[in-house]
């Protein structure tokens, strides 16, 4: 059974920086890490969930962000350590929610990819 699990959320102050790691288990009957396009998605309270950014899997090595987000998060992934990565800088209090980790087998990350597994979230919360 799939699972992710991500962690590194905290409560910090705006313009600091934080990264958020996510790992996967349990895979699919013959798929590596490095064949999972994933991502991170992000709900604040009261409002709906978002994605923020994803990343291909290893063939086609595509990004892609949110607007909000673009120029200030980073997010990377190392496949022999089966570890996906979200470096978050300049953060600002509109970024506090609860963070999602993403995947999906051979998906196209893209502005309307709809992944398929989901962890439980981290919590970030960005002080003024």
């Amino acid at each position: 059974q799939v699972q992710l699990a991500e962690s590194g959320g905290e409560a910090v102050q705006a313009v600091e920086s934080l990264t958020l790691p996510c790992t996967l288990s349990g895979l699919d009957p013959g798929m590596l890490f490095s064949d999972y396009t994933m991502g991170w998605f992000r709900q604040a309270p009261g409002k709906e969930r978002e994605k923020v950014s994803c990343i291909d899997w290893y063939g086609r090595r595509g990004t892609w962000y949110a607007e909000s987000v673009e120029g200030r998060f980073t997010i990377s992934r190392d496949n022999d350590k089966g570890t996906l990565y979200l470096n978050m800088n300049s953060l600002q209090s509109e970024d506090t929610a609860i963070y999602f980790c993403t995947a999906d087998v051979y998906g196209l990350c893209s502005a309307t990819w709809r992944p398929y597994y989901w962890g439980h979230g981290t919590q970030v919360t960005v002080s003024a």
